[in-house]
């Protein structure tokens, strides 16, 4: 961690602190202009601050332009102050920003991790055991038990793995010198409103490196629309309080829209000559159209209902296949991973005693390195295939181009990128 000192090592970090809080803390005085909605407008110290262009303010200045807009906000000034009294800059959580390490996993052994035997019995332990509360709070808010408490074991461990990150430091120092500083300056302020509503004292408002919050992990400004004070203690308490955690996670899957009475999808077979152009989370139908195409449940019978429906493939024909609501989408807002959201389905689904994944993963398939979804990428747009910018991020534009190759070479055009298929690109270059 980097103390003010190591700022500016000729002072002590605390009676530095102090003095220019107090020079910048005439507050009657130094309010920041406010916009109509309430936040502060981009004439405002605090928005000077966030422009590229300029070079980076010595972190006193930064910390007293961001005084001048915190009690612009209407923050009080002795929030502010305890909040930062002990304020640290934190190497760790800029290099954890910096360098997060490159996922070379497949989607089956995240799964495979995710969804994992021990969390499956430890989840439907927790569904007995908090059963009363989970009841009232799934009845009023239509979102089910199974997948608030899939949430909580996605996030957390069920509780057991917050964070051990001082919020204020973590946030003060990627709004200070991140690469999204502007984002994390608003989350910053929403922290100290956080603060200021007396939910949280600052020795107890810790998270993640990022600033993500309690057992379910909410950013602040999630936190400040979303949490609830269930257990009428008078504090909306994400980090202690289970009542108050699964209320506010309920409130935000609900916000995000959750279909009460619906299900998140389920998996299916897709039949020979199935078009996997259609296999994209951006192409909806009609389950009927989907049922017209042939598209069976993989554990038989018929595809009921008519609610509109994408067709999610995350390892080409050779792999498992499902079909996805809008409420596999309301997951996909707490996290837009395509594979995270389907590892707190099928959490929730083991949990709820219904069968796991029936296909077969293709396991012998290694992961490309980053390097290599980058030249996958470069050696598309060689061809005039248009997979967009080569970024290493196999999306929708790169899955497209690779099916477009895959037609070429007379393979099923399922969009799905390994290391034979680039091995083919290389000689077709």
């Amino acid at each position: 961690m980097r103390t003010l000192s190591r700022t500016l090592p000729r002072h002590s970090a605390r009676l530095l602190l102090v003095a220019l809080l107090l020079a910048g803390c005439q507050s009657t005085g130094v309010t920041a202009p406010v916009t109509a909605e309430g936040g502060a407008s981009s004439a405002s110290p605090a928005a000077a601050v966030q422009t590229a262009a300029q070079p980076r303010l010595p972190f006193p200045d930064w910390l007293r332009a961001l005084r001048a807009e915190a009690l612009g906000q209407g923050i009080r000034a002795k929030t502010f102050d305890r909040a930062f009294e002990r304020v640290k800059l934190s190497d760790r959580v800029v290099e954890l920003d910096s360098s997060q390490p490159e996922s070379t996993r497949q989607v089956w052994q995240y799964l495979d991790s995710a969804v994992n035997e021990k969390r499956v019995q430890n989840g439907r332990r927790k569904l007995q055991e908090n059963a009363a509360l989970l009841n009232r709070i799934s009845q009023r808010s239509g979102v089910p038990a199974e997948i608030l408490v899939a949430f909580w074991g996605m996030e957390s461990d069920f509780g057991n793995s917050t964070g051990g990150f001082s919020v204020i430091d973590a946030l003060t120092t990627l709004a200070y010198e991140g690469r999204r500083a502007a984002y994390f300056r608003t989350e910053l302020l929403a922290a100290l409103r956080i603060l200021d509503s007396g939910d949280i004292a600052p020795e107890r408002m810790s998270g993640s490196w990022a600033g993500a919050m309690g057992q379910t992990q909410f950013m602040p400004t999630i936190f400040l629309r979303h949490a609830m004070d269930e257990d009428g203690d008078g504090h909306r308490d994400i980090w202690g309080s289970l009542p108050d955690v699964m209320a506010s996670t309920a409130k935000f899957v609900q916000a995000n829209g959750w279909r009460s009475g619906e299900r998140w999808g389920q998996e299916v077979r897709l039949p020979d000559g199935f078009p996997y152009d259609q296999a994209e989370y951006t192409i909806v139908k009609p389950v009927s159209e989907w049922r017209r195409m042939g598209v069976l449940p993989a554990g038989g019978g018929e595809l009921a209902g008519d609610n509109p429906a994408a067709i999610l493939v995350l390892a080409g024909h050779q792999g498992p296949a499902f079909l996805v609501h809008e409420n596999f989408r309301a997951i996909m807002r707490y996290n837009p991973a395509t594979s995270y959201s389907l590892a707190v389905a099928l959490l929730a689904d083991r949990m709820a005693d219904r069968p796991g994944v029936v296909g077969s993963w293709p396991r012998q398939e290694p992961a490309l390195s980053k390097d290599e979804r980058m030249e996958l990428q470069q050696r598309l747009a060689a061809l005039g295939l248009e997979p967009g910018t080569p970024d290493g991020i196999v999306g929708a534009n790169t899955r497209n181009a690779v099916r477009r190759f895959q037609a070429t070479i007379g393979a099923v055009p399922d969009g799905f990128a390994t290391k034979g298929l680039l091995d083919r690109l290389r000689q077709a270059s």
